[in-house]
């Protein structure tokens, strides 16, 4: 099995959030655990309005992100400004085209992590993660945290992007602001940590198959009691996206989680 991969998606309109997913690029690479593939949301907003907003050209190498793309990866970290406290339309209007992928369960059990940027300190800096939780919880999506890894989210004495819900960069209400590398080194920092917890989630399931497996062959006395006449149950087929193999696959991903907290 390869590794797994894992895509860093951004809208940005200045660069600001550009500058941190790359960041996070960097940080997912370093670990030596994961694939990394850079992505970026497509514009929606017209060209005469962002002319008149200043917006610099966007980048051409970087390819735009597709339900199809995104449901072939195994991990995401996903970024985009604040607009007064929620995702832009334009990340909006991307996750509102994956109801192929909620209805088939396409990305039921995977990490997503998310990073940010506000023009001051106190414009999004959490909550901009927080109303975008429901996009996480209707796909089964798994959220994975920063927490306060880096020493620099703890700073009174300097204003720092970031916190415990992503990593973050501060633009300032003119945009003036550059990342500062503390900035870029939280990000980086939020991209190791994912890698570590992904590549844990994305291991092969033999171990829990064979657990299942001993289990079975190996009935308790209640048991063995209770199953001398088995009830007659009707046959369902479950369908790609039933309850029955929904359940199935999150009761591996819990065994998983014991699995990780243990190691």
């Amino acid at each position: 099995m390869g590794k797994p991969k894992i895509l860093v998606i951004y809208y940005s309109t200045y660069g600001h959030v550009q500058t941190i997913a790359q960041a996070e690029m960097r940080g997912l690479l370093k670990s030596g655990k994961v694939d990394a593939e850079l992505y970026q949301f497509a514009e929606t907003l017209p060209g005469d309005v962002l002319e008149k907003m200043h917006a610099p050209p966007r980048d051409a190498s970087v390819p735009e992100i597709t339900p199809e793309i995104l449901a072939e990866a195994d991990g995401f970290l996903v970024g985009f400004p604040t607009r007064f406290g929620v995702a832009p339309a334009q990340v909006k209007a991307f996750f509102d085209s994956t109801g192929s992928l909620w209805s088939k369960g396409a990305l039921l059990g995977k990490p997503m992590g998310l990073f940010f940027s506000t023009a001051s300190q106190h414009g999004g800096q959490e909550s901009t993660a927080f109303s975008f939780l429901p996009h996480l919880v209707h796909h089964g999506l798994i959220y994975v945290s920063l927490g306060t890894p880096s020493p620099y989210m703890f700073e009174t004495d300097a204003i720092v992007g970031g916190s415990p819900w992503g990593g973050g960069v501060i633009a300032g209400s003119d945009g003036s602001l550059l990342p500062t590398y503390k900035e870029i080194e939280i990000a980086e920092i939020q991209g190791d940590k994912f890698a570590e917890i992904a590549s844990k989630l994305a291991a092969p399931d033999q171990d829990l198959s064979k657990t299942a497996a001993a289990t079975s062959e190996k009935p308790t006395e209640a048991t063995a009691a209770t199953s001398e006449k088995p009830a007659e149950v009707a046959s369902v087929t479950p369908t790609s996206a039933s309850p029955v193999k929904a359940r199935g696959r999150m009761l591996q991903i819990v065994d998983k989680f014991k699995n990780l907290f243990k190691s």
